[in-house]
């Protein structure tokens, strides 16, 4: 009777047995994002279980980074509850912050590259003592897709990165659909870009041909060690014109939604919550199946 009494308390209270399996999460749509966005910017399902540990199966733990102007409520809805429910270890950050402009942690990434690589990697750091790993994998979306290219070439991440994904990743810079270029000819760019140097400078880094992209990749798309992948939508209006978010080298799969599902119409933000994208980031990080072909449904929004 004294054990029933505690099976009941037990199940009314919500407390699950030892060894029992947990409900899985919920994958979050775009509009459980934009929800995540204005009430919950600094957390994520999934993520951030400091007594996660690493299996056998899944020997690396996934870090998550967001976009320019996101943060990992927003960007990470669909994916982290995806890898969590998978067995997976999952570490999601918020990088950038910029006091007066970030509104409590909703708009990120907006400090220079070169500085939130630096975030990075004390995150990073943070992430392996925590869970006894040797290396993490890394999935970043837009700005996040580049940021770590920072962090592997010059901060030394390369040692402690085994994959790093980027999903529309702005790797060699952005016109913006051709706006840094007009601003060129009319030469005005210059004088724009010394006021957002000054409050937004990641969006002056990620310009193509700005310092910071000349001095990034002088010495080449990669470095020995890590596995580099890029996925990419050709309806990408932010990171254009798209295809640079490729990179080039021995160790580099680049992935066009379209070459695998011709209809999906998905943009740079919609890639995130994309179905056939996300089908390919779990299946870079898990069997890795040489010529994989996702299920062509689920498509993001076109934006």
């Amino acid at each position: 009777m004294g054990l029933g009494v505690l099976a009941a308390t037990a199940l009314t209270l919500g407390i699950v047995a030892p060894g029992a399996e947990a409900a899985p999460l919920k994958v979050g749509t775009i509009g459980d994002a934009l929800v995540a966005y204005a009430f919950s910017p600094t957390t994520v399902p999934g993520a951030n279980d400091g007594s996660c540990r690493p299996t056998a199966a899944h020997p690396r733990p996934i870090v998550l980074v967001h976009g320019t102007a996101e943060n990992m409520g927003f960007n990470w809805a669909a994916l982290s509850p995806m890898l969590k429910n998978a067995g997976y270890c999952v570490f999601a950050l918020n990088y950038g912050d910029n006091l007066f402009l970030s509104l409590g942690h909703r708009v990120e990434g907006l400090n220079s590259v070169a500085s939130s690589a630096k975030e990075l990697q004390t995150f990073v750091n943070g992430v392996l003592a925590k869970t006894g790993a040797s290396k993490v994998d890394i999935v970043g979306h837009s700005q996040g897709g580049l940021m770590p290219n920072y962090y592997l070439k010059r901060l030394g991440g390369a040692s402690k990165v085994g994959t790093l994904v980027g999903l529309a990743p702005s790797n060699h810079g952005t016109t913006l659909s051709g706006l840094t270029s007009i601003g060129t000819s009319l030469g005005i760019l210059g004088v724009a870009n010394v006021f957002l140097g000054a409050a937004t400078p990641s969006l002056v880094d990620q310009q193509v041909g700005s310092p910071f992209q000349k001095a990034l990749w002088a010495d080449g798309d990669t470095v020995p060690g890590p596995r580099y992948v890029v996925i990419e939508t050709n309806k990408d209006s932010i990171v254009t014109p798209y295809t640079n978010a490729f990179l080039t080298g021995p160790n580099v799969t680049n992935i066009l939604i379209q070459n695998q599902c011709p209809d999906d119409a998905t943009g740079h933000i919609g890639l995130a919550f994309d179905s056939p994208a996300l089908q390919n980031v779990m299946n870079v990080l898990g069997p890795n199946t040489p010529g994989f072909a996702p299920a062509c449904t689920g498509y993001g929004v076109g934006v």
